[in-house]
């Protein structure tokens, strides 16, 4: 069925854009939809004629596409700031980060413990439940246009910490899963890579700055995209290869490529490419989705995303008053970052590889979903949640004066 690949391909973009109207219509985020439109089709859809709802010819197209819309979220996210605003809020930010992890990992072991799975399902079950999506996050932000809201530094600064966290976590969980031990060697080793990459792409970029200007004063659009996505694509790949999430290898660019000159048009020439690419990512996300093994995890996943939603917003109202942010922003923290994607995703298939419980699959798979989808409705609706919580928690209110600069 090769031969009809741009005709699949031309079907899965009519179901996205039929949910783009829709979203549109009832005025809500598109991101749920685009994941339910997913998960409606894929391998378990039926199969009519040339219409081929399984997606199985253009999958691996469709997954690349998506990897690409990740890679643009972060990038343009980036380019909404610069290294220099993350660089004064560098003491803040590790704050947060460490307190964020603190509490939802806790949280994620305990919960797990409860459920009386063994050590390296409780490991598992406890990252699935404790990284956030950055894609979601990202389009959350530019959707609700909160990229200059004084708590997206914060937000974007637990972001980055999370990577850190998830390159030594993986390290270790996955020589527990896949081997007998894990070295310490290999952690400590991978952890300082990821940390030094960061840092030092953070710190040659800013160097780089003047080099920068210079090397993109380029008159052809055409060109200039070349170079920046270049840039982009090369940098992200090689993060990937030393285990630092590409996304996050792309939210360094971005960060970087904010102090150049060129920023405005480089913003105004990647917005069609992080629209059009970041619709392809979360529907790619519910393609790999199947309703049909959700059942017997319902009542796990439930648990475990009330007890997520709790503790991300008791993290996100001690983050933002670390780093003296007012009660609405802290709140903002929390319930913008409590989506969960593809990070839990990667560590339930960690579980698969190794053996473990198959109960993680199906368990994952919803929670990832329901708080897809409540993420960003949590999210829009941060103000009318931090006006009733601070109803009953005093210390939450604040001047009107203050509050407003969160909405």
């Amino acid at each position: 069925m090769e031969h009809h690949i741009v005709f699949e391909a031309g079907v899965a973009l009519v179901l996205m854009a039929v949910a783009g109207i829709i979203s549109s219509r009832l005025r809500f985020s598109i991101v749920p939809l685009l994941i339910l439109a997913g998960m409606v089709v894929g391998p378990h859809a039926p199969h009519f004629w040339i219409i081929d709802l399984r997606f199985i010819t253009t999958a691996p197209l469709i997954e690349f596409m998506g990897r690409l819309g990740v890679l643009f979220l972060l990038f343009y996210l980036g380019l909404e700031f610069s290294v220099g605003r993350l660089v004064k809020a560098g003491r803040s930010i590790a704050v947060g980060g460490t307190i964020y992890i603190a509490i939802n990992f806790t949280l994620g072991i305990g919960f797990a413990l409860l459920q009386g799975w063994p050590l390296k399902e409780v490991l598992v079950a406890a990252g699935i439940t404790t990284i956030s999506s950055s894609a979601i996050v990202a389009k959350v932000l530019v959707d609700l246009r909160r990229t200059a809201n004084p708590e997206t530094e914060m937000i974007l600064g637990i972001i980055m910490f999370e990577d850190v966290f998830l390159a030594v976590y993986l390290s270790i969980v996955s020589g527990l899963v896949l081997s007998s031990a894990a070295s310490l060697g290999a952690v400590v080793s991978s952890a300082l890579l990821a940390l030094g990459f960061m840092i030092g792409l953070l710190v040659v970029g800013r160097l780089a700055i003047p080099l920068l200007n210079r090397f993109l004063n380029i008159t052809s659009d055409e060109v200039f995209l070349l170079v920046v996505f270049a840039m982009l694509l090369l940098v992200a790949g090689f993060s990937e290869t030393i285990h630092v999430a590409e996304a996050i290898g792309a939210l360094l660019v971005g960060l970087v490529l904010a102090e150049t000159e060129h920023v405005k048009r480089i913003e105004h020439l990647v917005i069609p490419f992080r629209d059009f690419f970041g619709a392809v990512f979360f529907f790619s996300f519910g393609l790999s989705i199947d309703p049909l093994t959700l059942g017997g995890a319902v009542g796990i996943a439930l648990a475990a995303v009330i007890l997520t939603i709790i503790g991300n917003y008791v993290a996100g109202i001690f983050a933002g008053r670390s780093a003296n942010l007012p009660p609405r922003a802290s709140s903002n923290i929390g319930l913008t970052i409590v989506s969960r994607g593809e990070f839990s995703i990667i560590l339930a298939n960690l579980a698969q590889s190794g053996g473990l419980l198959p109960i993680l699959q199906p368990f994952s798979a919803l929670y990832v979903l329901l708080l897809a989808i409540l993420g960003p409705l949590l999210t829009k609706e941060s103000k009318h949640i931090h006006n009733f919580v601070s109803r009953f928690i005093p210390a939450l209110r604040a001047p009107p004066k203050v509050e407003a600069a969160a909405d």
